[in-house]
């Protein structure tokens, strides 16, 4: 099912949760940009208000909650929900931002790794544990965004926060590429999951794919396509720049 606006202005201005199946290379900002320029074109505003509830990066595609209108006040009650994700850790090499946003800055061996040593690390990222968001991201350093800092080439020191990973479990062991389903708290960086994974297995390892397949008790399957014409992405971001 593909975006398609609804005819009644009112339940805009009311409040509207939309559910969106973010695409690739698409920011969160991206998709609420598209849809508040779609509403205000379509009914001729000047303003409206709308948010998403969770970021995903540019590189992951899957469940985004768009909050409208009077719903954006609720934006925290949906950051808060426990989310579930799908992707795949690879092994063997790492990347400064822990995903292939950035280019591999080490590789590792694999040879000793073993199904058992997969399952004994798996174990360890079960239930409360501590782990550090990485520095290519939104995190808050000094009041500055961590990735504004690493692209500047400055050294960026994060402190480490408590998750909860309520299941990880992995669906397919090819090796280097291990194929995950996680659910986990707010807050939880699965690129960090990946990083970690490698250490714990005395190698390295970056996320190279990630899906968010649920939000609380909403699911992606509920979720609407957005439109990834170019022209159209160029002319929205134009127009709310």
């Amino acid at each position: 099912m593909s975006f398609e606006l609804e005819d009644d202005l009112q339940k805009y201005l009311d409040g509207q949760v939309m559910l969106i199946d973010k695409p690739l290379n698409w920011t969160s900002f991206d998709v609420v940009n598209k849809i508040r320029y779609s509403i205000k074109r379509k009914f001729n505003l000047k303003k409206i208000k709308v948010g998403h509830a969770g970021t995903l990066d540019p590189l992951a595609s899957g469940l985004l909650i768009v909050c409208v209108g009077k719903f954006t006040k609720r934006i925290s009650e949906f950051q808060n929900q426990n989310k579930e994700y799908t992707g795949t850790i690879t092994l063997g090499s790492t990347t400064p931002s822990y995903d292939l946003e950035t280019d591999f800055d080490q590789q590792y061996e694999v040879d000793h790794i073993t199904e058992k040593l997969i399952e004994e690390a798996r174990q360890k990222f079960l239930g409360n544990i501590e782990q550090v968001a990485p520095k290519y991201s939104a995190k808050r350093v000094d009041g500055e965004k961590a990735y504004n800092l690493a692209r500047k080439g400055e050294d960026v020191k994060i402190k480490s926060h408590h998750v909860e990973i309520k299941s990880f479990d992995f669906e397919a062991i090819s090796m280097p590429n291990l194929d995950f389903r996680i659910s986990c708290s707010k807050g939880t960086y699965i690129r960090s999951i990946a990083h970690d994974f490698g250490q714990a297995l005395n190698s390295g390892a970056h996320l190279s794919a990630l899906r968010r397949t649920r939000i609380g008790n909403f699911d992606v399957a509920d979720a609407v396509q957005m439109e990834t014409n170019e022209s159209r992405n160029r002319s929205f971001r134009k127009t709310e720049s």
